[in-house]
Formats: C-alpha cells, structure tokens, sequence
C-alpha cells in the first residue's frame, strides 16, 4: 500500500504548503482551471479520485450556499482499517490533499481572512463501519431479504417494534412499542424517533430489522428490533 497516490513532484501537496511567518497562506492546485462551472470540477474530481484510490467507495456531494460552494466527500468503504485514529487522519489527509488540487485557497488566519475556490470535507461514513464489521464479523446478522425502500413501503402505524439489542442499555430493550407514523427518515415509536440508515447500514428479514450504528470506537455498534405487523398475533391465534 502506497504512501500517498502520486503528485507532480514540483507542486506541493495542500498539506505540505507552509504558512509564512505572517499568517499567509497561498495554495493553487495544478489541476485547479480558472472559471470552471462546479459541475465540472466535481465530475473531473469524481473520476480522479477513483483513479487515485481504486478501492475507496464514496460518495461526492456538492453544495452552494450565501457564503461560498463545498464539496463533501463520504468515505463509505476502503480496504484500509481506519479504527486507528492515526491511520484515518492520514488517509482523510490523503483524500483532501487531491480535492484541492482541483481548487486554490488563499488565507491569512490572523487577519481572518479567506478566499477560496471551494471548501472541502472528507469523513467517513456509517457505511464504512458496516463496511468493515461485515468483514470481521457481526453480532446478529440479519439476512437482507427486504430492502429498506421495501421496509418503509411495507411497515405502518400500528405496527409493534421490540428493542432485542443495542450497544448500550436502557429501559426500552425488550419492550414492544407502537409505530405512530412512518416518514421519509424516521419512524415515531411511541412519542420518540428511530432515525432510519442508509441503505447499506439496514438488514431485515421481514421478522427483524438490523440498524448499524457503528464508530471507530465499535464498528458492529447496532440496533435490532423484531417487528410486528399490525394483526399479526390475532392471524396466528386465530389460525
């Protein structure tokens, strides 16, 4: 595994341009052109950066706003381990350091003082420690038989959800509550709110839903609920 992906040898790296003595700091990225529609930029950048890091999956995402324009980038899955703090800090490091070549930045902290062509974040996601616990094991796996576009098609007011695991311990873990509604990003359980994942931290089986949750701290953090559909226990009663 390489050090860093290759530069131009005599254009320094964003991470590697010193501030001067007087608090001035002036960067220009070799690949940055003048005038570029944003679009642009982060197309090229989307195609550089997979070029640049052939294992990393992420997701790009771009943004305007009164003070300036950003780009995100979400780290979502990489062969790298990234639990130490070290090693991800590098590598976040790494990710940036090709975003600004796209871009050029000119500040001076003591006078508060920026100019910038865009600002830039790079995280890593949920996803990548669901990523990263599926690689090493998980604690109640759940098939993923139903997606979570299917889930939230499918489950209704009126359905019970029961906490059967999570990554701490409370008064509501093997307690049966009522969905009072379903939105687009979460459900309202009794009066409080189950924010749904992404795509790819959900598992359900159409009996039990497995939320991931985790962190560098504990990759296989994670919520599972066995849900019950409306009618459900009078049918098999009845039956």
């Amino acid at each position: 595994m390489s050090s860093r992906p290759p530069a131009p040898s005599d254009v320094p790296l964003y991470s590697e341009t010193p501030t001067d003595d007087r608090g001035n700091f002036s960067y220009i990225g070799d690949l940055y052109r003048p005038g570029e529609p944003f679009a642009s930029i982060c197309a090229r950048l989307g195609v550089h950066i997979a070029a640049q890091f052939p294992d990393l999956h992420c997701a790009i995402t771009r943004s305007i706003f009164a003070s300036g324009r950003k780009i995100s980038v979400e780290i979502q899955d990489t062969s790298r381990n990234l639990r130490d703090d070290s090693n991800r800090d590098r590598f976040i490091v790494l990710v940036r350091d090709q975003i600004e070549r796209f871009g050029f930045v000119h500040s001076n902290f003591m006078q508060d003082y920026m100019s910038v062509c865009f600002y830039c974040d790079v995280a890593v996601g949920p996803a990548y420690w669901a990523a990263l616990a599926a690689r090493t094991g998980l604690q109640n796996p759940v098939q993923p038989l139903m997606s979570l576009a299917q889930f939230k098609r499918t489950i209704k007011a009126g359905d019970t959800l029961c906490l059967l695991h999570a990554s701490w311990t409370g008064r509501n873990i093997g307690v049966e509550r009522t969905v009072e509604a379903v939105r687009s990003k979460d459900i309202i359980i009794a009066g409080s709110y189950l924010t749904l994942p992404r795509a790819s931290a959900f598992a359900c089986d159409g009996d039990k839903v497995r939320i991931a949750t985790g962190d560098g701290t504990n990759p296989d953090a994670h919520l599972l609920y066995r849900w019950t559909r409306q009618g459900a226990g009078e049918g098999k009663a009845a039956g």
